[in-house]
Formats: structure tokens, sequence, C-alpha cells
């Protein structure tokens, strides 16, 4: 992945050098043919003759691996120990590590499971054996947005609780809920900015929460994810279950503006690659949090699934971004269990969860999710 303030401090033609050693992405298309015709010379020899099938789902699981699988694209990572080996259907060329490639039986695509041949296996077990790279890029900062907040309660009902009626709002649910990930990051990343847009009953513009985004510093070669924590109402009561969002695929950004960069022929290119950029990784953070609220959550909510829309926060947020609907506020089953102190340990350990393997995944692959 390439951040965009890596892009727009390397925008100079003087430093077409630096954009090539940090970003497959931004090569000319000579360039990066070149680079991979050098990497040929450091192919892994795994190749054999290899008739049986291994489901590599399963594989994965035997190994206590990870497996990124996108049957849409054909494209998938399988990712050990701070080792990665990125695949496509029906191509026999594999990367490992991202430094070296390997001609291997091409893996395929059977009833929806991707199969390899005894090959692709061993050049994890050989790969395994050497000693990780480090990573190249990192998440230097997450910032979580609860939403709503003092004048702005959000959604709001009104329950039965033990023969009480408990008035419950939306601005209260995601600020607990807020201040949990946050907790629970700062523990795991002592070394990250770990931020909130309000740790308090504090009324925020969209405007306001953006603009806090897009201003947080980072180092060189850091990026940054914004994670907005809300919670869905209805006019149908029984409407329920979580879901994540994430920004419309077709809607374009302005990621890096005129003024960052010289060439106004070159900027269109870069802004288009960057939002490509940022779709792809806000899909795949997407998809890691809704996991971890299914395995926390699913069996008392509905997993609705990861979903587009334009929402104001992920359109304007220069960043990967998403939007978390913890669940339905409007439904009496779900609004009692939305203030159950044991159920929202539960989502919030489920939404840090998600995070943290997308934050394994990104600096693990080198910071480059496109496949």
């Amino acid at each position: 992945m390439v951040m965009a303030k890596m892009i727009r401090e390397n925008v100079h033609t003087e430093n077409i050098k630096r954009i090539e050693k940090k970003s497959p992405q931004t090569k000319s298309a000579f360039h990066y043919l070149i680079s991979v015709i050098v990497c040929f010379l450091l192919v892994m020899p795994c190749f054999s003759q290899s008739t049986k099938k291994i489901n590599l789902t399963e594989y994965t699981a035997e190994e206590e691996a990870e497996l990124y699988w996108d049957s849409l694209t054909g494209g998938g990572m399988f990712m050990k120990d701070g080792h990665t080996i990125s695949f496509r259907v029906d191509d026999p060329v594999i990367l490992l590590d991202y430094n070296k490639l390997a001609v291997v039986e091409a893996p395929a695509q059977i009833n929806g499971n991707v199969y390899v041949g005894d090959d692709f296996r061993n050049c994890i077990e050989n790969l395994l054996k050497s000693e990780a790279p480090e990573p190249y890029f990192s998440i230097g900062a997450v910032l979580i947005d609860p939403g709503h907040g003092g004048k702005d309660p959000g959604a709001l009902d009104t329950i039965t609780v033990d023969g009480k009626k408990v008035q419950v709002q939306e601005k209260d649910i995601v600020l607990d809920v807020g201040k949990r990930i946050y907790n629970l990051l700062t523990k795991k990343y002592p070394d990250k900015k770990i931020l909130m847009t309000r740790d308090t009953d504090k009324f925020l513009s969209l405007e306001e929460r953006v603009e806090i985004a897009n201003n947080v510093k980072l180092g060189e070669r850091e990026a940054i994810l914004y994670v907005s924590v809300h919670v869905n109402a209805a006019f149908d009561k029984s409407a329920g279950g979580f879901e994540v969002w994430y920004l419309s695929p077709g809607y374009r950004r302005t990621v890096i503006s005129e003024s960052e960069a010289d060439d106004a022929e070159v900027l269109p290119i870069l802004n288009s690659m960057m939002e490509e950029e940022y779709t792809t990784e806000s899909i795949l953070m997407a998809k890691y949090i809704l996991d971890g609220l299914d395995n926390k959550m699913g069996d008392v909510m509905t997993n609705r699934g990861i979903k587009e829309e334009e929402w104001f926060v992920v359109r304007n947020a220069k960043m990967p971004s998403v939007l978390i609907e913890l669940g339905f506020l409007t439904n009496p089953k779900e609004a009692a269990i939305l203030i159950d102190e044991s159920y929202l340990k539960k989502i919030a350990d489920g939404i840090y969860n998600g995070i943290v393997s997308f934050i394994v995944h990104f600096e693990h692959s080198r910071g480059f999710t496109g496949l």
C-alpha cells in the first residue's frame, strides 16, 4: 500500500528512484517489467510435476496460518509467521515475501475452493525455514470515531429492563464501545498512535471528525486507519443485525490536491491509484472487522455482511475507512444487548480483533494489498 503522504512526497521527477523502491504501484510499466525480470533471477526452486491436489483452506487451518482469498479476482495470500505467499488462480508464478518468484503448478479454483499442488506446499515449507522480512510499511495510527455526541443523541428508543423504562441512546453506546476498543489497542500497540475523535459526551460535526482524521501526523512509510462506530435504527422493529460499510468503489475523491503535485498531468493518475488502494484496503478491513464481530456476536445477532455506501465520513477521510453499525437500537432484543456490559465487551473485542487482523495482514504483506 502507498499512502497519500508518501505519494505527495515523491511526485517530483528527481525522486522517481525513491518511488520505485517504495511502491510497485507507482512504477512505469517498463520499470515494473524490468523488476519482474530481475526477480526471476531469485526464483525459489519449488517446482515439481505435481498431481496431488491440496485444499489450501484445509491446509491453512492445519498449519494455523492465515489465508486471504478473493474468488472474484482470483487473487490470494497465504500468511504465517511474518511470511507471505501471493498467488492468483490459473497463474503458475507466485510471489514469496515480495522479493522472490517461484514457478509452480497453477492454483485452481474447484467448487469455490482453491487447490494447489505439492510444489506450492514445498514453497511454503521452504519459506518458513527462512527469516521473515522486516515490515516495510506500518500502521502508524488508528482513529476511533464514536458517532454523534452532545446535543446529537443519534438513534434513541425506550425499552423495558426488569420492569423499568430505560432510554437508550446511540451516542452513549458507541462512546462506550469506542473507549473499550481504544483501551485494547493502546495496550496492544504502545508504539502506535491510538486516537479518538471524542472520549466524552461531546458534539462534533462531520466536518470536524474528518478534519481530525486528515490532519493526523504520520512518519515515513506509515498509514492511518479510520473506524467510525454507530448503531442502527429502523421503522421495522424486527430489523436487526450488525454490518460494516465501506466507500462505494465508484465514488472518486480528490486524495491529492493540485497544490501537492507539481505535474498536473500526473495528478489524475495518482488520485486514481490512491483511490484503488484505499478501496481495496477498506474492503479488507471491513471483512476482518465483520469476521471479528461474527465470531463474538454471531450467536445472538444476524450478520448482515459488508456493504458499500457514500457516507460523509468515509468519503471524505483520505485513508482506508469503514463505518460499523453495531445493531438496531429500535429492535427491543438488540437494544437490551447493546446496554449489557458483557455484550459490549464482546462487541469491542470483535472489532478489536478485526483491526488487529488487518494490521497484521497489512504489515506482513509489506503494505501491498492489491492482488
